[in-house]
């Protein structure tokens, strides 16, 4: 009976049957020429009747010809070894999803009860492969795919063993993750790491919209399956504290794979690239940051861990593969999912506090911690900076070194308050509408007695008096920004005492802050109120403000910073000074103080294409608003717009309310509320 041939579709149907990936594929490409004999062979039935008569015909036959067959056969039978041992390789098991990870230990649900082991959790799904066709090579990040391609469904955006293999370097990822309300923050993360040269990063996205949008940024993204709310869920919420929970989730499922995790928090950035740092630190199980505000070293070296008393920050912490590391991430893990009340950062500080020391040896910096087997190390405070050592004590720049990252934690307004610092400091990444708004800006120079900044002590008197004259200035201006429909370059504010939400002494002893000291907005005003959109109706229109940095910033364009009118405060009557839009030499413009509204538009309507407009001070420069109406919704917004200074000491409650409007109240003195029906703000 003759032998019949295969075609070369129905051998490779039997490759797919057996070994259906893209490596029998790849075979079957580069082993087409074998088909084609094959074909040629069974096209020829009268010259070779079957497998029996080709082999005897090739014996008979030249040697070349004999040489052809004897490889083409060879070759079949070596191809097949190829195809069976790519079955049962375990490298073809590489690529298998992070999610059986997951599904090995139970998983919060939506409801925050743990799952059963049988049930799916889709917590990771991972991130469609952005490489080139025909080329293993990723796409650069920021190379956003071709606009005419489609969207990949969300089942190929699986996080993977070989997904997160291609984006390390030297055996590193760095990972953060959330949802679509930080959609800036992650895109200010991203940008940081690849200016320094840093491209070994994943971002997890917690909802679909997030997902969505950094793939066609180009940035690398793998789908968490959180289906969170795509709002700013709030600190301290239940949401939020998820959210945590995925943290630990996450660390679970990656560490276990063998890579180092260098994970962050989306409200931080990084200002210098932090990986030759921690590799100085080979034999660390975790380094992590902390919220110290007194200094325990003066240099770049690891914080000393005696003299560290504040908790540990999971904001930013490197985790190596070791076995001390997985059993802590394994028992943190396992806390949180027996007691939804627990606080991530808590349970991790409860953990790795169960022992402390002794000392791994005598240079590191690193000590034996949780188990007593954990090698861990707290990085300087000085450089991974807290919202406090960055902003309020400047602690870097005092000790002359150069910081690593910045945490936007201590501050008081909320996720608006963490965008505004990032802004004052200038490392928050804006679209370019941000430095060019409609109707132009508006700003002034603070014009501080020196009394009021330096003489005397640093005390509530004198703090309240500095913070007063500055609102008082501010309170001005924000009126002329909403007359002259301007958005308003706050100043630099500046503070004698420390803010924070217990009882000091005006700053933290110990802590390098210096008084008087540059403090963030929030430490005054209601940043996330001055942000937000306050009905119209009883609040008048909106006023829109940026940053005191805003004017130096190098994002800020050319056109803005050449189109500028100085205006010079003067006392109707004197030289030059009258109600004109003629200006006495070009770009100056010598204004009368107390100006009424009316004058404001008359003289300012003349400049309205004028991209910044700055006043030499706001001492006396408006009257008021003519509409009685209007001037009340004014006043009502601005009396929500300042917050509280906290706390006295030995006094319940310690807090004390700023009022816009102390001026209008003789004999104001700060003071904390005397009773319970005395605590609340001024409106």
């Amino acid at each position: 009976m003759q032998t019949r041939l295969w075609n070369s579709t129905q051998i490779k149907s039997l490759f797919f049957l057996f070994h259906p990936n893209a490596r029998t594929y790849q075979f079957y490409k580069q082993n087409d020429h074998c088909f084609r004999f094959l074909r040629q062979l069974r096209s020829n039935p009268a010259k070779m009747g079957g497998w029996r008569n080709a082999v005897q015909e090739a014996a008979g036959s030249k040697p070349l010809f004999l040489t052809i067959y004897a490889t083409v056969i060879l070759g079949i039978l070596v191809s097949s070894f190829y195809v069976l041992s790519a079955i049962y390789s375990p490298s073809a098991s590489n690529t298998q999803s992070i999610s059986t990870s997951w599904l090995s230990s139970p998983t919060l649900s939506q409801n925050g009860n743990s799952l059963s082991s049988g049930q799916s959790v889709n917590i990771s799904q991972q991130m469609a492969r952005v490489s080139k066709p025909g080329s293993n090579q990723l796409r650069p990040i920021w190379e956003a795919p071709a606009r005419t391609s489609k969207m990949p469904p969300l089942s190929s955006f699986r996080l993977t063993k070989e997904l997160i293999g291609e984006r390390t370097k030297d055996n590193v990822i760095i990972v953060t993750f959330g949802n679509f309300a930080f959609m800036d923050f992650i895109l200010t993360w991203v940008k940081h790491l690849t200016d320094l040269g840093v491209s070994n990063l994943l971002v997890g996205a917690m909802d679909t919209n997030l997902l969505e949008a950094l793939y066609w940024k180009g940035i690398p993204v793998f789908d968490m399956g959180s289906h969170m709310s795509t709002i700013d869920v709030g600190w301290g919420s239940p949401t939020f504290h998820k959210m945590g929970r995925e943290k630990v989730l996450l660390i679970n499922a990656i560490l276990p794979l063998g890579f180092e995790l260098l994970m962050c928090d989306t409200d931080m950035v990084w200002l210098k690239n932090p990986l030759p740092y921690l590799a100085r630190y080979p034999d660390a199980d975790v380094l992590t940051s902390s919220d110290q505000v007194v200094p325990t070293v003066v240099d770049d070296r690891l914080a000393d861990w005696k003299q560290v008393g504040a908790a540990y920050n999971i904001g930013i912490f490197h985790w190596r593969s070791t076995e001390p590391s997985i059993k802590l991430a394994k028992e943190w893990k396992d806390m949180l999912l027996a007691d939804d009340k627990i606080w991530d950062q808590n349970g991790f500080n409860e953990l790795v506090r169960r022992q402390s020391g002794p000392a791994v040896d005598d240079d590191s910096g690193l000590f034996y911690a949780f188990d007593g087997n954990l090698k861990l190390g707290i990085l300087p405070e000085s450089i991974f900076c807290s919202g406090h050592t960055y902003f309020v004590q400047a602690m870097y720049e005092q000790l002359r070194l150069k910081p690593y990252a910045l945490h936007t934690t201590f501050q008081y307004a909320g996720t608006e308050g963490k965008r505004h610092r990032l802004r004052e400091a200038m490392v928050f990444y804006d679209p370019p509408e941000y430095y060019d708004a409609p109707g132009g800006f508006l700003s002034f120079k603070p014009s501080i007695p020196k009394n009021l900044l330096l003489d005397g002590e640093h005390n509530l008197e004198s703090h309240f008096a500095l913070i007063n004259y500055q609102m008082k200035h501010i309170r001005s201006a924000l009126a002329i920004a909403s007359l002259l429909n301007r958005t308003l370059v706050m100043p630099p504010l500046w503070c004698r005492l420390d803010r924070l939400w217990f009882p000091h002494p005006g700053v933290l002893v110990g802590s390098m802050t210096r008084q008087p000291f540059l403090c963030p907005l929030d430490h005054v005003f209601e940043v996330n109120v001055m942000l937000k959109d306050l009905a119209v109706e009883e609040f008048g229109p909106a006023i829109n403000i940026r940053e005191y940095s805003f004017l130096n910033n190098p994002l800020l364009p050319q056109h803005v910073k050449e189109s500028w009118l100085d205006v010079q405060l003067c006392q109707e009557g004197t030289e030059d000074c009258h109600a004109s839009n003629n200006t006495s030499r070009p770009g100056l413009l010598r204004f009368p103080k107390r100006s009424s509204e009316e004058m404001f538009k008359t003289v300012f309507s003349s400049f309205k294409d004028v991209k910044v407009i700055q006043f030499s001070s706001m001492e006396d420069a408006f009257l008021g608003f003519t509409d009685k109406m209007r001037e009340e919704k004014f006043r009502n917004r601005l009396k929500r717009y300042v917050g509280i200074w906290c706390c006295v000491d030995n006094h319940t409650p310690g807090h004390i309310y700023y009022d816009m409007y102390w001026d209008e109240k003789p004999g104001w003195k700060p003071a904390p509320p005397k009773t319970p029906e005395e605590d609340h703000p001024p409106f």
